[in-house]
């Protein structure tokens, strides 16, 4: 009797045992599905590590090779284009003839202002016929009359001559354009049979004085680099009518201030713009085979001279208090480690197109910087890891 009831107590008490142990492992099993249900639902991060190092630079530009100097000739007295001597592209050699106009409007003018001095001289030796006449009377009023008529023959007869010798130059400098140096046709736009249409008939480039190339670069970016005049730089230029890629050697002659841009920032920022500085870079190329005109470009690489901790540009950004990162922050807990995303304060000292370099006493290398999230993000929130 009595073993059958200490059996029966053995089997209640083992029931008990199943049953907590069936109701434990249920909880536990709530517990942790529910964390994991919940762990779905967490904005999901993608990280990176910060490295320390410095920034590389890189600057990059093309343009269109340009004279350093050149001048436009034109013929300013409407005379028609006669005859064209050279052809756009050509070299030529100072004192050289470009263009000669018709003159037989200007040359007949010039042979009718002749004339009319011969008819100013024969009045004059009239007026003197006269004063020796009123001299012979004895007439003192005639002879008054007559010395100022003499006088002012004079005068009209210098004024005169006077016309014509600015004619007879004008013919010779204007019937006909020389080259002012050794250089390169540019630009030609006269016409034969017509007259200057307000554009210059040639532009003559000197050659001598080689090219430039302007580029348009961030102040910041030349700061950063330490890029001064004088500095020599490779440039590549496309010759041929681009069939042929040539490196030729060039030097900055000069940086000046050019107009500042604005950058819009992204969507899910401040909204605020910033006005970025900029400089205008000027290169100076030389060769004999350059004529203007031909495609160029250059890139320049150089590493920053500070080093500090780089991070992805995606993962900087911005409020009304300045810049920021979110760092992961891993937290032991009951059921296992959460991740944290934490709000970081920084100070940015240089960036590039890809990276900036951070400057804060809280990050280090083994930190897991929050490139980017699925869902909007604050400080504290809960984040799972891609």
């Amino acid at each position: 009797m009595e073993l059958g009831i200490e059996s029966t107590d053995r089997r209640r008490k083992r029931n008990i045992q199943v049953v907590f142990m069936v109701f434990m492992g249920l909880l536990l099993f709530f517990t942790l599905f529910s964390n994991t249900i919940q762990s779905l639902t967490l904005p999901k991060v993608r990280t990176e590590k910060p490295t320390k190092g410095n920034l590389l630079f890189t600057i990059e530009g093309s343009g269109i090779l340009q004279p350093l100097a050149e001048v436009k000739l034109s013929n300013t007295s409407g005379l028609k284009v006669e005859q064209i001597l050279v052809k756009e592209g050509e070299r030529v050699k100072k004192g050289q003839k470009l263009i000669i106009y018709e003159s037989k409007t200007a040359e007949q003018e010039l042979k009718d202002e002749i004339t009319n001095l011969e008819k100013q001289k024969i009045d004059q030796q009239n007026r003197q016929d006269q004063y020796i006449q009123s001299a012979l009377e004895e007439d003192e009023f005639k002879i008054r009359n007559a010395r100022r008529d003499i006088e002012k023959g004079k005068l009209d007869i210098l004024a005169q001559e006077n016309k014509i010798s600015g004619l007879r130059n004008r013919l010779t400098t204007e019937k006909q354009l020389f080259s002012p140096f050794d250089g390169l046709i540019s630009k030609l736009n006269a016409v034969e049979g017509l007259a200057s249409m307000g554009e210059p008939d040639v532009i003559v480039s000197n050659s001598s004085r080689g090219y430039r190339l302007d580029i348009i670069m961030d102040s910041v970016h030349l700061s950063n680099l330490e890029i001064s005049a004088g500095e020599k730089i490779e440039v590549e230029v496309y010759m041929n009518h681009g069939q042929e890629a040539r490196t030729l050697n060039g030097s900055i002659e000069e940086i000046s201030n050019s107009e500042s841009r604005t950058d819009s920032p992204s969507s899910n920022e401040t909204g605020k713009t910033q006005t970025i500085p900029q400089k205008n870079l000027r290169i100076k190329v030389v060769d004999p085979e350059l004529k203007g005109g031909e495609q160029a470009r250059i890139k320049i690489e150089k590493h920053s001279l500070q080093e500090g901790l780089l991070l992805s540009n995606e993962a900087i950004h911005e409020d009304r208090e300045g810049l920021f990162i979110y760092k992961v922050d891993e937290q032991r807990g009951a059921l296992g480690n959460v991740f944290v995303a934490q709000k970081v304060r920084i100070h940015s000292s240089e960036k590039n197109e890809k990276e900036t370099m951070i400057q804060s006493d809280i990050l280090y290398e083994e930190d897991s910087i929050i490139l980017e999230s699925n869902e909007p993000l604050e400080d504290g929130n809960r984040v799972r890891l891609q």
